[in-house]
């Protein structure tokens, strides 16, 4: 039998505790020790020595009890226009499979509302979904393409029904032709409390780039990051953060890729504007070199792969806090679909499946490496999140009080990355044949076991919609 499902007992039936996670070496952002974990309806009730009974025990002797993991930037929900339905390899279902099996217990999902419809209409059309579909819990992130005064005048409303955030794009539609009423959205979210997930990229850089490309006849995608070069990023946040900086209102950076762009952040958030920065793992284990071997559609994501001296800003980054988070941007599409030879330079299919890895990848590279401490680790993975989205300290810590949502991880399981072995719909990792040390082997959400050694279960009550503490 394997270690941890032998590990896993049934305790005292008439127990007052549900759960009790025994002898492991308990890791928060801000403490590291032994500790007994008492569950008692779905929270945290007990923690220390003598701990239980309990009606189920883990033994959890020589591993690590870690909070569940935040992703607070997934892409499940398909987007909707007039003239298309886009959909991921990866919906709710399989994507919190995916996000379970990885040690993830809550997850933020872009929201993309369809045209015309009410974002609060919208919200609540997609959380119903998502709630009879996700094993973890979840956020909203609601898209806003349309900047008009109805759709601005609803954004007090959105903090008032608990939600944290929104997001909007740079680079996409007619951002450039519309910046002043982008600066009324951030006005009045920051007014209401709402902090602002900003996609940083120049549209006309990337227009101009594209287009000379193509009239040259380099449209094959091994040409992919000279259209959307550092400088586009560095124009975009500069903007971004005078915006911040100008209406008051916090904002957050996400999957910043170069040292230019973060040393331009981190200029901002040193003259005290409410800046904070999100990096991906791809950005931590690739490098542009990708885009010059033999398949170079997989690696292509919005912004580009970048240099050597960029991974190594990112993690020191991640290392010094001038990032916050690392987080995926899960946006999940199979092998077939990202090596379609219609595409090119000027028709691109961004992202890729990263969800179940990004706790495994972060830990076996950064932690057994020495770039990160185990505290800040969960920091960066967890801990940072909640606090941003107001979801602390009810998720992202271990504390009486706290929804158990633990994580118990073997720190030496080495194991072998393999696609077709992961829950994701896409079937493919871009870490492929790839060995990676540290695992999760429990994933519990709110006292419901979810995963044990790699297999989910889909026998537990729902994941929940997640809304702000300070409503």
């Amino acid at each position: 039998m394997d270690r941890a499902v032998s590990r896993l007992t049934e305790g005292v039936a008439t127990a007052d505790l549900d759960l009790v996670i025994r002898g492991g070496r308990v890791i928060t952002a801000a403490s590291d020790g032994p500790a007994d974990i008492g569950v008692r309806d779905g929270r945290v009730v007990q923690l220390g020595e003598r701990v239980g009974p309990a009606r189920c025990e883990i033994d959890a002797t020589g591993l690590l009890v870690l909070p569940g993991g935040i992703d607070a930037h997934v892409h499940f929900t398909p987007v909707e226009t007039a003239e298309r339905r886009l959909a991921w390899a990866d919906d709710y279902a399989s994507g919190s499979r995916a996000a379970a099996a990885g040690g993830i217990t809550t997850v933020g999902d872009i929201a993309f509302t369809r045209p015309g419809e009410h974002l609060l209409t919208g919200l609540d059309r997609i959380g119903r979904a998502a709630a009879e579909q996700s094993l973890v819990d979840f956020l909203l992130h609601p898209v806003l393409l349309d900047p008009s005064p109805e759709r601005i005048a609803e954004l007090p409303a959105l903090a008032a029904a608990g939600y944290p955030s929104l997001k909007i794009f740079m680079h996409m539609g007619d951002f450039d032709s519309r910046a002043r009423d982008y600066l009324s959205v951030l006005t009045t979210a920051g007014r209401a409390g709402l902090l602002t997930l900003v996609h940083c990229e120049d549209g006309c850089i990337i227009g101009h780039l594209t287009d000379q490309l193509v009239q040259a006849g380099h449209t094959d995608l091994s040409y992919f990051p000279a259209t959307r070069p550092v400088a586009s990023e560095v124009a975009a946040v500069e903007r971004a953060v005078a915006f911040a900086e100008v209406t008051g209102a916090p904002i957050y950076l996400v999957h910043l890729s170069s040292e230019r762009a973060l040393r331009a952040a981190t200029h901002g958030r040193e003259r005290g504007v409410p800046v904070h920065v999100e990096t991906r793992p791809i950005y931590l284990l690739f490098t542009d070199e990708r885009f010059s071997g033999d398949e170079p559609a997989l690696y292509v994501g919005n912004p580009p792969l970048r240099t050597d001296a960029d991974v190594d800003a990112l993690w020191r980054g991640l290392e010094q806090g001038t990032i916050s988070t690392c987080c995926t941007d899960h946006a999940p599409w199979t092998r077939e679909a990202k090596l379609d030879p219609t595409l090119s330079v000027a028709r691109t299919r961004p992202g890729m499946a990263d969800l179940e890895t990004l706790l495994c990848s972060l830990y076996s590279e950064g932690v057994r490496t020495g770039r990160l401490s185990l505290s800040r680790f969960v920091e960066v993975t967890s801990t940072a999140a909640a606090k941003l989205f107001k979801l602390f300290p009810r998720k992202g810590t271990i504390a009486v009080g706290s929804d158990a949502d633990l994580v118990v991880w073997d720190p030496e399981r080495r194991w072998t990355v393999r696609g077709a072995q992961l829950q994701t719909r896409a079937r493919m990792s871009l870490l492929e044949g790839r060995e990676l040390v540290g695992r999760p082997v429990v994933t519990i959400r709110r006292g419901e076991i979810l995963m044990t050694d790699g297999v989910v279960r889909t026998d537990v009550g729902p994941g929940r919609l997640q809304t702000r503490l300070d409503r």
